[in-house]
């Protein structure tokens, strides 16, 4: 073999393995960012969750308030 075949093959050799790499590498940081993703997206779903049920306690004890009683005093509640 020439000098210049072995330096070719060397290259391709090199490519191949670095394009074999970046892949693998890529594979893994777009899962990282689809699982981060997905836990913003369920920890906002809580956050809104407990906005509600805050303002749902809100608005019970307002009522509670406005039938004279505290909704503490209420069984339903």
């Amino acid at each position: 073999m020439s000098r210049f075949e072995i330096a070719k093959d060397t290259v391709q050799v090199v490519t191949e393995s670095a394009a074999s790499h970046v892949g693998r590498i890529a594979t893994i940081l777009s899962g990282a960012v689809r699982e981060v993703t997905h836990e913003v997206g369920e920890w906002a779903s809580d956050v809104v969750e407990m906005r509600d049920a805050a303002a749902r306690a809100r608005e019970a004890d307002l009522a509670g308030n406005a039938r004279g009683f505290d909704a503490e005093d209420d069984p339903t509640v």
